[in-house]
């Protein structure tokens, strides 16, 4: 191994000593994916029975994305197995799987701490990282770009074990062998995996695992949405019939349920409950007690909230957050000049900028999740081990996070896998692992508590308020010569990361980002067109309330600036909206192939007057590679509010691996993109969200969604996930709609909130 720098890193010691920071062994890890009776393991990643069953392992988190699919689809194909004979069982935590396009994305927030010397260097740090971190983290769409190749490379080293054994009774070349529909063929010879398992599992994988020729994929084609689905979803039979396991439906012999209520945002003591008035509720057994916090334990969760009711705790605040408040803090940021830092630029926006022809201001109020399943988790605490049964996309963050709550070594916590009802990135925070270990602790018995709906909205981590200034130079015939993004908003994911990673609290993780300028914080910000002088500017603004991650994180915000923003520049100019765009995407033509797709898909007409059409697109990720959406969204206002009646999207996400997900996952992020537009926002009074209840968030009902087109364009790019493309694009398209229909431009999201 070649030493370099960062291989290891040294640094002066108290006495003039010397600290290694890293190891140069590497690591090897036990097969994690243990084996049953009948069953053979090839590795961490799947095992073969008797009876030709193929489980495969998934260490991401299934919140209804279809991960628990496309995964085990992945080494289904490059295996050759019959998809009929695929299970899948959770991946448990362990440093095997380790997710490094995400650890590397999130270096600042994880806080690696040296400037990088080489690509080389900056990949095995990465990799040290994630692999002793056992960082699995499910976030930002990277399951794909990290575990296909590995999930490939283990099917194809199995498929070799298979042939090998193969081979061997027929006496030929195992390369001769071809491994189809849960067989192994050699001419007339056919012997299926079931007989072949047990026996392949006493093989040495192959140095060099022989993958095949061509990737898993699915080519669009012309039937969309009534195309034949080759690999249905596998989680999708037991979520219809009911049998489908999420943290909620845990149950243990002599398990309580916990109920808890928490205290106003966002630095609050507990300082009083009626202890006298609750003694004789139905059913309790405990209460227990959290400096800010307190939770009733029960025989039920309902007579655990109702003992909750009686105690009528009460909280003591120095200083209750308020809306109004918030609002000025940005509305200063915004304005100000100084303490503003530079995100992006390209060329020389700021002379071009000295005097901008047009300027625009645009708002973002806080949004709440709206998970359908609120959070949830199950502890068992026994003979000095704590076992956690519980939905988290950073299972080894919660399993810490447990252990340092109880004082233990994380080696004596077993943290069990279990799927969420939707969470949008809300099931990064860990605060109800550390909470219901605390309380199974004390209540000496097994424990299941379960956030009620007010509590989620209370507790939970909304997605960032934001105040945005848009400014851009141009020319008499709508030539655009600068642009500057101007966000005002607090570093709301280096926030994030001091509570992921550092185990702060709230309040402590804004003191330590307070001030520091987040690049994630304004990502999407600088405009897919082609403009020549360019300039993204992150003005950090301290709010007092805690914020987090959400589906689109700050794509959904900042592509409803520019998209929005692009619209008034041709509105203003007196210029068609796709025309417009067209002219300035000569280098991005998988975009501009977008606009045109979506153009045909919704008959685009121009977007006049009264048309109640409007138009967004977008590009996430690098943008050599990355993945594109156009959207035309048809809406009115009406007396009953906004009425978004079709979204024709066109989409590029390089090569597709499962059409039928890729499409679910489109549809659902517009549909979601949909509630941020009209809705999912609340405000703050004396520490309390003004909107509780998911009956108060405004959410698109069935009844309400619209008709939605989507065409995939065929692609050889690396796949994208598309997860949070529609997300980005629907409020932008909506509020352009809109525009389109009654001349009013809205400039504040949700759309409506700030009246006409």
């Amino acid at each position: 191994m070649r030493i370099t720098r960062r291989r290891v890193l040294a640094g002066a010691a108290i006495g003039g000593g010397l600290l290694v920071a890293w190891s140069l062994r590497p690591h090897h890890y036990a097969v994690p994916l243990s084996a049953g009776r009948d069953e053979a393991s090839f590795d961490a990643w799947l095992k073969i029975a008797a009876d030709g069953v193929v489980t495969v392992a998934v260490p991401q988190l299934e919140m209804g994305q279809g991960v628990t699919t496309i995964l085990p689809q992945v080494v289904a194909m490059e295996l050759g197995a019959d998809w009929r004979q695929i299970a899948v069982e959770p991946a448990p935590v362990s440093g095997a799987y380790p997710n490094l396009p995400l650890a590397a994305k999130w270096a600042d927030l994880r806080g690696a701490f040296l400037p990088s010397f080489s690509d080389e260097t900056d990949e095995w740090l990465t990799r040290r990282f994630a692999e002793e971190n056992r960082f699995t983290v499910t976030a930002d769409g990277t399951s794909l770009a990290a575990y296909e190749l590995p999930c490939r490379n283990a099917a194809a080293s199995a498929r070799a074990m298979l042939a090998y054994a193969a081979a061997d009774r027929w006496d030929v070349n195992w390369e001769e062998c071809e491994a189809r529909d849960g067989f192994i063929i050699h001419g007339d010879n056919r012997l299926s995996f079931a007989e072949l398992a047990l026996e392949a599992a006493t093989y040495s994988p192959p140095d060099t695992p022989p993958l095949r020729s061509m990737p898993p994929t699915e080519a669009p084609n012309d039937l969309g949405s009534e195309a034949p689905i080759h690999f249905p979803r596998l989680d999708l039979p037991s979520k219809v019939d009911g049998s489908f396991l999420f943290a909620g439906d845990v149950r243990l012999p002599d398990m309580a349920f916990a109920a808890i209520r928490h205290g106003p945002i966002d630095r609050p003591e507990l300082s009083r409950f009626e202890a006298d008035a609750a003694a004789g509720s139905p059913g309790l057994l405990n209460v227990v007690k959290g400096k800010r916090w307190i939770a009733a334990v029960a025989s039920s969760w309902w007579a655990a909230e109702k003992a909750l009711d009686r105690l009528a705790p009460l909280f003591k605040l120095k200083d209750p957050l308020d809306g109004a408040r918030i609002e000025e803090q940005l509305e200063r940021a915004v304005m100000r000049l100084d303490g503003v830092e530079r995100i992006f630029e390209r060329g020389d926006p700021d002379e071009a900028l000295a005097k901008p022809s047009h300027r625009a201001r645009y708002d973002v109020a806080p949004a709440l999740h709206g998970t359908v399943e609120t959070a949830s988790a199950t502890a068992r605490l026994s003979n000095g081990k704590l076992e956690l049964w519980i939905g988290s996309q950073a299972p080894e963050q919660a399993r810490q996070a447990a252990a340092r709550a109880l004082g233990m070594s994380a080696n004596d916590v077993v943290l069990y896998p279990m799927p969420a009802g939707g969470s949008f990135d809300r099931r990064l925070e860990v605060d109800h692992a550390i909470e219901v270990a605390l309380i199974t602790r004390e209540a000496g018995r097994p424990v299941q508590l379960t956030w009620s709906r007010w509590q989620e909205a209370l507790a939970g981590r909304p997605r960032t308020p934001v105040a945005a200034l848009m400014s851009a130079s141009t020319s008499e015939s709508g030539h655009i010569a600068a642009w500057r993004a101007k966000l005002a908003l607090p570093p709301t994911t280096l926030e994030f990361g001091e509570r992921l990673f550092g185990n702060s609290t709230s309040w402590a993780a804004i003191e330590a980002s307070s001030g520091k300028a987040d690049p994630m914080a304004v990502e999407g910000a600088e405009p897919p067109y082609g403009i020549e002088n360019v300039a993204v500017d992150h003005a950090p603004v301290r709010i007092g309330l805690p914020t987090g991650r959400m589906r689109g994180n700050a794509h959904g915000y900042t592509c409803f600036f520019t998209e929005s923003f692009m619209d008034e520049l041709a509105a203003a100019h007196k210029r068609e909206p796709l025309s417009y765009r067209m002219e300035r995407l000569g280098h991005d033509l998988r975009l501009a192939q977008c606009l045109q797709r979506a153009a045909r898909l919704a008959q685009w007409g121009g977007g006049g007057e009264q048309s109640g059409q409007g138009l967004a697109c977008h590009r996430m990720g690098p943008a050599e590679a990355g993945g594109r959406i156009a959207v035309i969204a048809t809406a009115s206002q009406g007396a009953g509010g906004v009425k978004v009646e079709k979204l024709s999207a066109a989409v590029d996400i390089g090569r597709i691996v499962n059409m039928d997900i890729a499409r679910q996952q489109i549809e659902g992020g517009l549909v979601f993109g949909i509630g941020l537009a009209l809705g999912s926002s609340t405000g703050y009074e004396q520490g309390l969200p003004t909107a509780g209840r998911l009956a108060a968030l405004g959410l698109p009902l069935l009844a309400d969604c619209p008709e939605i087109e989507v065409e995939f364009i065929a692609s050889e790019a690396e796949p994208f996930d598309p997860g949070e493309l529609g997300v980005a694009v629907a409020a932008p398209a909506i509020a352009n709609a809109l525009f389109s229909a009654t001349g009013l431009r809205l400039r504040r999201l949700p759309l409506l909130s700030g009246g006409l």
